[in-house]
Parts: C-alpha cells; sequence; structure tokens
C-alpha cells in the first residue's frame, strides 16, 4: 500500500509471517510499555493499534486496502472504539473528493486526451534529449494539476510515452538502456515528485496532509494556496532537476527529432480534438477552474467541485458507470484513505502527539526554532529511506513534527507547507519510494546504483531549492 493506486505486478504477496510482526509490535507498545501520563489504557491500546497498522503500511503482509481494514477491526475490538467513530473516516468530504477525482481521471485517460497532452509536449520540445526530458515533466506537470495519483500519470501515461520514444531509437532494458532510455525513466520519476509538490490535488496523501494540518495545526489548505506556495521552488526545480538527471546521467544520442516526428504523426493520426474527448477537455478545464474559485467562494467545496464533474461526465456519457467501477485504484483508495484519515484522528484525540512533541521540545530549549525546523526538516526527508509510502511516512511523522515544531515557536504555516512539499519530494529517493517507482524501476532500463544516486543527488538540489528559495517566498506571502 502506498499514497497512490498500486499496478497490479507491485501488489505484495500475502505474508502471514509479517503479519506476526505487527501482533508483536502492538503488543510490544500496548502492553510492555507504560502509556504516558495523561493517557488511559484504552487510548495506549489505540496508539499501539495505529503503529501496528503504519508497520503493516511499511512491511506489506497483504495489501495496504487489508491492512487498513484489519487496523479499523482492531480498533473496534481491543482499542474498543465506537462503530460510528471506526468508520467515521468514510463520511469525510476529503475521501470522497479523492474517490470522485480518480474516477474521474479514467475518463481522461480513456478518451486519449492524457496522451495527447503528452505528444503535445514531445512535438514542441522533444527534438533533443534534454528537451524530451522536460517535455515528460510538462506533461506530468500538467496532468498533476487534478490528477490525484501519481501512478496514474506517470506510471500509466508518461512511462508508456517515454518507453515508446526509446523504442524509436533502439533502446531497451540492457546494455543500450544508456542510450536513451535510462535518461527518459529517471528524468520522468524524479520530475513526477515535484508534480506532486507542486499541486494539492496531484495526490491522495497531500488531501490526508490537508486533514491533518487543519486538525493539528488549524492552517486551512485549499487548491489555490497550495499552489500560489509551490509555484516558486517548483518552478525551479521543474528547470534544475531534469538537467540535474541529464548531468549526471547523460544519454549517449543528443539529438532525437524522430521523436517530435513521432509525436507529430501519432498526433495527425488522433486528428483534431472533438465529442468524447472534448466534453472531457471542458469538464477538466471547468473543475480547474472551480476549485480555483471555491477559495474564495465559501459555499463551493472542493468535493462539491468534484462531484459536478463526475456528474457532468456521467450524464455526457463521456465517463459510463462501467468505467468507473472498473478502476479499481479508486475504489482501493477510498478504502484505505478513509481508514487511515479516521486513524489520525483518533490518535490526536489520545493527546500522544502533544506529549511527544512536549518531552522532544523539551531538549532545544534555548536554541532557535529556526535551526530546530531546518535539522527537523533534513531528518523527516530522509527518514524516508525506511518508507515505501508517502502517506505511512506522513501519518507516522508529520502530526508530531507539526506539533513539535509550532510549540518551538515556528509559525504554523510555514510549519504545514514546508513538511507538506518535502512529504512529495523524498519520494524520489529510492526505488521503492512511492507506487511509481517500482513499475519504472522494474522494467530494466535503471540499476539500482543509479537509481539510488540520482534520488540523492536530487535530494540535495530540492532542498537547496525548497529551503532557502522557499522560505523567502513563503515569507513574501505571508507565511513567516
Amino acid at each position: 500500500m502506498a499514497e497512490e493506486s498500486r499496478d497490479t505486478r507491485t501488489l505484495p504477496a500475502f505474508k502471514p509471517y509479517r503479519l506476526l510482526a505487527l501482533v508483536a509490535i502492538y503488543f510490544i507498545i500496548a502492553h510492555l510499555f507504560p502509556p504516558p501520563e495523561g493517557v488511559g489504557s484504552e487510548d495506549w491500546r489505540r496508539v499501539g493499534v495505529f503503529f501496528a497498522t503504519i508497520a503493516g503500511l511499511m512491511l506489506q503482509p497483504m495489501p495496504g486496502s487489508q491492512v487498513v481494514l484489519v487496523g479499523i477491526v482492531a480498533m473496534l475490538v481491543v482499542g474498543n472504539l465506537p462503530m460510528d467513530r471506526a468508520l467515521s473516516g468514510y463520511s469525510a468530504a476529503s475521501v470522497w473528493m479523492v474517490l470522485v477525482v480518480m474516477l474521474m481521471s479514467r475518463a481522461l485517460r480513456e478518451c486519449g486526451l492524457a496522451r495527447r497532452i503528452a505528444l503535445w509536449f514531445v512535438r514542441a520540445i522533444g527534438s533533443t534529449s534534454l528537451g524530451l526530458g522536460y517535455s515528460l515533466h510538462l506533461t506530468d506537470l500538467t496532468l498533476a494539476t487534478g490528477v490525484p495519483s501519481i501512478t496514474a500519470r506517470s506510471a500509466s501515461i508518461v512511462f508508456p510515452i517515454a518507453r515508446s520514444i526509446s523504442g524509436l531509437y533502439k533502446s531497451a532494458p540492457g546494455p543500450s538502456s544508456a542510450l536513451l532510455g535510462t535518461f527518459l525513466m529517471v528524468c520522468l520519476y524524479q520530475g513526477s515528485v515535484v508534480s506532486s509538490a507542486m499541486f494539492f490535488y496531484s495526490s491522495a496523501a497531500n488531501v490526508l496532509l490537508g486533514n491533518l494540518a487543519a486538525e493539528y495545526a488549524g492552517v486551512t489548505i485549499t487548491w489555490t494556496s497550495w499552489f500560489v506556495a509551490g509555484l516558486v521552488p517548483g518552478l525551479v526545480s521543474s528547470v534544475a532537476v531534469p538537467y540535474l538527471v541529464y548531468r549526471v546521467l547523460p544519454p549517449e544520442l543528443k539529438r532525437t527529432p524522430a521523436a517530435a516526428t513521432f509525436a507529430g504523426e501519432e498526433l495527425t493520426r488522433m486528428g483534431p480534438i472533438r465529442g468524447r474527448e472534448a466534453v472531457v477537455a471542458v469538464v477538466f478545464v471547468g473543475v480547474i477552474a472551480l476549485w480555483v474559485a471555491s477559495s474564495w467562494v465559501s459555499w463551493l467545496s472542493a468535493t462539491l467541485v468534484a462531484f459536478l464533474g463526475i456528474t457532468a461526465l456521467f450524464l455526457t456519457q463521456a465517463l459510463s458507470w462501467q468505467s468507473a467501477l472498473d478502476e479499481r485504484s479508486a475504489w482501493d483508495v477510498f478504502v484505505w484513505y478513509g481508514g487511515l484519515l479516521m486513524m489520525g484522528s483518533v490518535l490526536n484525540d489520545t493527546g500522544v502527539t502533544t506529549i511527544f512533541a512536549e518531552w522532544f521540545g523539551s531538549f532545544f530549549t534555548g536554541v532557535p526554532w529556526t535551526v530546530v525546523f531546518v535539522a527537523t526538516l533534513v531528518i523527516y526527508f530522509y527518514a524516508h529511506y525506511f518508507f515505501a509510502s508517502t502517506t505511512a511516512h506522513a501519518l507516522a511523522m508529520y502530526p508530531p513534527f507539526l506539533v513539535l515544531l509550532i510549540s518551538l515557536g515556528a509559525p504554523p504555516a510555514l510549519v504545514v507547507y514546508s513538511l507538506v512539499f518535502i512529504n512529495n519530494l523524498m519520494a524520489g529517493l529510492t526505488h521503492y519510494g512511492t507506487t511509481t517507482s517500482p513499475v519504472i524501476f522494474i522494467e530494466g532500463y535503471v540499476t539500482l546504483k543509479d537509481w539510488w544516486r540520482v534520488g540523492l543527488y536530487a535530494s540535495v538540489l530540492n532542498l537547496a531549492i525548497w529551503l532557502p528559495v522557499g522560505m523567502l517566498w513563503w515569507n513574501f506571502l505571508g507565511h513567516w
């Protein structure tokens, strides 16, 4: 399980021995360690279930949705959580919004509009290998405005285009991958984490972070506020990261005129936008426009906009109900997202997060909050080497770090936005950082050494951009 839909090739097999490890984690926390002062035994058992569930998302004894459902049952049985409270996550507006938008992205792919967008960029700037890298990133960046799945964008749309272009130049996994394929694969993935950082609804994990920010810090995030906060550092990263990949993994082919020709031929074959594709294009643009407007129109919530969009698709038959049912990843996200949202709220109710922040913060008495702030962001970033999901990472570390930094005097808005951006950028570190990375990695274009090497270099570059540039920009916006 991770923050996005998972390709069937990467679904974890059932591993019962790992379930025993989760049971052990629960018993160690809930029954061997005494609860902190002020935390009751019932709440402490709920804390044990929470961390066992997070461990389950990391160890993956079974698909993530199943792990979450088992965690919900454990909350009911050993945590004595009321049934309506255990299922409260599934009534949250944000959970339904993510489900509906993921169903809408199905229409974007089926009608061919997503592929057309990719071909437009390749035709325009794909005559060189570096231009191809930027065209793949620009495709992902465009789709990230409203497709809440890095897998749906990068793995399902951008990756097949990159693979086809690599094939044009006989660059296949193995010895010939250095011709072009290695560069394109790493470039599209490193670019995709920047895209996810720039838009609120580019990832289900981002929406979860928005809920946590409101609950723990009282900071309300909207599509517009996220976009504005991430705009300047995001644009700098969008220019710098593909170029970094180009320098670290330079393709042997520098000019790729056949790629632009291929894109032009494909666009000619597709013909002009019409019919179903035109309807989807109008709805997609309209939804984005209404999301922007919802920042100022109080009754126009993000979820209402999403429902208006999918209603338009259903009424015009641009999306059939059967296609919506076939979008398994959307229903999968709905199951785990609702459950995790509830668990995060339950953890907050126990008071454990605040107790941890007070205890950890006591070690930094007299230290300027700016020093602790930067150190915390770096720790949060590189801790992702131990996570295979940005969602699991966020649930385990975002609330306590958020509360800690605010308690030390850091401005809430600054802490919220810096951590939500970091939560996306850190996914570029490893070949298991998100659900997209294994899909690309197992194709064999990129060696493990190269993936991790570029991931480390890109992480340093992104931190060097998002911390100083970001903080200056956020200061200009009045976040601190």
